[in-house]
């Protein structure tokens, strides 16, 4: 062998290690860069903006994968926790989802039933009331011709609200009392028990305005009898 092709050997042999050198050098660094990020988990990343309060669907989430360390402790990493549960604000296109977006749906309790009705945008608490909410119902009377005060009265107390709607105007043609005025209204669905059942649809067919008052969440202190109902002369 020549001292040409010794030389030739040799650089070969420098090559090789330096391959074998810068190839341990990747290796450290993706070991490194592995354990600084650690290992990846699933997240669901928003496909369209979602409406509040309407129920959840895995079609409208798209599974990614990144670092589990990179992911607020409340992401959403199963997408099994959206069954029955709602979007309690609007969702948009693009966010992570995370526990803290979503709520159970409200659910019927032993001897309800869903009732709905069209509450006036403008004299129910606009925006305020969601899925989930406690209100009293209220209904106003006008008096009969045979010299009845007009009179409000308290006909439900502690309404459970399963759905509230979309903003819907009311049809102009309509000759419901209470529709003469108003424009818009909102359907509500209200988790009863028979006889406030009727009690509501009553109203909402013969009352000239039924209004809702949002009760403060743990305050469902019972309206006292003598409260229930009104007219101007008990102001006297």
């Amino acid at each position: 062998m020549n001292s040409r092709q010794r030389r030739g050997i040799i650089l070969l042999l420098v090559s090789v290690l330096c391959a074998i050198g810068a190839f341990v050098g990747v290796i450290s660094v993706i070991r490194d860069v592995n354990s600084k990020v650690g290992p990846e988990v699933p997240a669901y990343r928003l496909k369209s903006d979602i409406a509040p309060y309407k129920e959840l669907s895995t079609a409208q989430f798209e599974k990614i994968e990144m670092p589990e360390r990179w992911l607020s402790d409340n992401a959403v990493t199963d997408l099994a926790e959206i069954r029955g549960k709602i979007a309690v604000t609007q969702l948009r296109k693009g966010s992570l989802l995370q526990s803290d977006m979503i709520v159970k749906r409200p659910e019927l309790g032993d001897g309800e039933q869903e009732i709905a009705i069209m509450i006036d945008a403008a004299t129910g608490v606009a925006g305020k009331i969601t899925p989930g909410a406690t209100v009293n119902i209220f209904a106003t009377y006008k008096g009969d011709n045979k010299g009845a005060d007009d009179q409000s009265k308290v006909i439900v107390q502690n309404a459970k609200v399963l759905d509230v709607g979309k903003l819907t105007p009311l049809d102009p043609n309509s000759d419901s009392r209470r529709r003469n005025r108003a424009t818009d209204a909102v359907p509500i669905t209200f988790a009863l028990n028979t006889l406030d059942a009727q009690r509501v649809a009553y109203a909402e067919s013969f009352a000239t305005h039924v209004r809702l008052a949002l009760i403060s969440q743990g305050g469902d202190t019972p309206v006292s009898p003598g409260d229930r109902s009104y007219t101007l002369d008990d102001d006297k």
